[in-house]
């Protein structure tokens, strides 16, 4: 019988519990739209590292935390991915279709977006109709199974679907509800539907971004979506550690505006000193020089170094290597503030020496001799950067129907929780895994429910 009973088993799973799982809804508004072994280095060894799905053999952060995620597109799946890096059992719930991440924005149709799958490793995947009353028992099942339960759906959809936090917590008073906003649950804007570049401007980034005789400019994406969805995995691993003393759990909410703000706090400092606001400064420090971008050679779109001298010794060092050791002594040029009033003489002296060598010669002459600079890298470069794969930031995977491809890996290394990195989960990949043993359903249930749209 499709609605016998069903027992579900302990909150808390066993550590051979698998440890990816991720969920989201259809159609509702959401917030957010938008193999390689890690090599021997500073003892990091073997931290990182592709493998398939299911095999995961050392013991976890989170093991034994199971997620319901709720999320889509990037606010919300940028948090659970973390959490799902950090070994918590993630299940990822979609609509039968989708959700709108991994098809709506796909290059290719009938195929996963990699939009999706940047955002949605070490998940495991299930389907699950929650605008039908079949599918909504069977979401209250798995919440009983559950510690967190995470969605950045649009002001007041989980309390239209009957699953807001105070209906969740009757059916499990230790479940945390994480829920990633707009603007968050109150206040005067409460209602009012966000994605990143709203949140942008309304934390005041875009008016602080750009050319100072621009318009305000919006930075790149992520600002807002992924800086609220690791605010809310903080938040969610603070109600871990609090509901091991209270034994309940509570709601954690995190307001993409109120992420922003948090991310370029320091900057508000000009509204402090001078009553005024922060201003458009553009790739110049208006408190130190040199701090700027310099064209190499060949002179590409993206052939730059970008060099910031902030002590007297790195001026001498940088003088010297462009030929002007004479600088070094000079008065004019002794404090990093007073160098500002002659920053074109000094811009045009640095790229003088910088259009002479490519932006990867320049930083590693520069860095060498302690000056704090960085190559201004493109997409294709970062994917290919012999540091980055060295450290296991970029690793490989293999995806049934994209082929292998490169992913950015987890940045927060654990010394004993080390993030083996898995592919995204095909579209209800998992759901006879899933609902099988954690529900109990046979395969002649699911065929059901899979006839009748709700899975």
């Amino acid at each position: 019988m499709l609605n016998g009973p069903r027992t579900p088993p302990k909150i808390f799973s066993t550590a051979s519990t698998t440890r990816w799982c991720s969920a989201t809804t259809s159609a509702l508004p959401v917030i957010g739209a938008r193999r390689g072994m890690l090599g021997s280095f500073l003892g990091w060894t073997n931290l990182l590292q592709s493998r398939p799905t299911g095999d995961y053999t050392m013991p976890k952060a989170l093991d034994g935390i199971r997620v319901l995620d709720l999320t889509q597109y990037e606010a919300g799946p940028s948090c659970t991915q973390m959490l799902a890096w950090l070994g918590a059992d993630v299940i990822k719930v979609e609509p039968p279709a989708g959700e709108p991440g991994r098809t709506a924005l796909s290059d290719k149709r009938g195929e996963d977006a990699w939009f999706f799958l940047l955002l949605n490793s070490n998940k495991k995947g299930v389907t699950l109709n929650l605008k039908s009353a079949r599918g909504r028992a069977i979401f209250e099942d798995l919440v009983k199974t559950a510690d967190v339960v995470v969605e950045n759906m649009g002001p007041g959809a989980m309390e239209r679907l009957g699953f807001g936090y105070e209906s969740l917590k009757t059916l499990n008073p230790r479940i945390i509800a994480a829920s990633v906003k707009g603007f968050g649950s109150t206040g005067p804007y409460a209602d009012y539907k966000s994605f990143e570049w709203i949140a942008q401007a309304m934390a005041g980034a875009m008016s602080m971004t750009g050319s100072p005789d621009g318009p305000p400019t919006k930075a790149i994406g992520g600002l807002a979506d992924t800086g609220a969805g690791l605010h809310t995995a903080i938040g969610i691993l603070a109600a871990i550690v609090q509901r091991q003393t209270t034994g309940v759990g509570q709601q954690v909410e995190v307001a993409q505006q109120e992420a922003v703000v948090n991310l370029l706090r320091i900057h508000l400092r000009e509204s402090y000193v001078t009553g005024k606001p922060a201003p458009r400064q553009g790739n110049r420090s208006a408190a130190a020089a040199p701090s700027n971008i310099y064209r190499c050679r060949p002179g590409g779109s993206n052939d730059y170094v970008f060099v910031h001298c902030a002590t007297a010794e790195m001026w001498k060092s940088l003088v010297t290597i462009c030929g002007r050791p004479e600088l070094a002594g000079d008065p004019r040029y002794a404090d990093r503030r007073d160098r500002v009033q002659f920053i074109d003489e000094i811009d045009a002296m640095i790229e003088a020496w910088t259009e002479k060598h490519t932006k990867h010669e320049a930083l590693e002459i520069l860095a060498g001799a302690g000056i704090p600079c960085g190559a201004v890298l493109d997409s294709n470069e970062v994917l290919a950067d012999p540091h980055m794969k060295a450290r296991g930031m970029i690793t490989e995977l293999e995806h049934p129907r994209r082929g292998k491809y490169p992913m950015p890996a987890n940045p927060v290394r654990l010394s004993a929780s080390p993030t083996e990195v898995a592919r995204a989960p095909l579209l209800g990949e998992h759901n006879a895994e899933i609902y099988g043993r954690l529900l109990g359903y046979g395969d002649t249930e699911l065929e059901q429910l899979r006839k009748d749209g709700v899975i």
